[in-house]
């Protein structure tokens, strides 16, 4: 999937993975494809997330469709 997301209130971290995290806060977009993620309040404050989920087509690169890892 495409996923676009923006804060709408507060903050979160967001774990990729490989052990990367981003620091999200209100007023953030966001937009990834495909990737293999976990969201972190760390926080005292509720953070609002406001995501859209769009259907996507597999990637090919070299004649191979690429598959999610992870």
């Amino acid at each position: 999937s495409s996923d676009y997301l923006v804060v709408m209130k507060g903050e979160i971290d967001m774990e990729l993975d490989d052990g990367v995290e981003v620091h999200l806060k209100a007023g953030d977009v966001m937009v990834q494809r495909g990737t293999i993620h976990n969201w972190i309040n760390r926080g005292t404050e509720t953070c609002v997330i406001a995501v859209i989920l769009i259907h996507a087509k597999p990637v090919e690169a070299g004649g191979n469709t690429l598959h999610a890892v992870g």
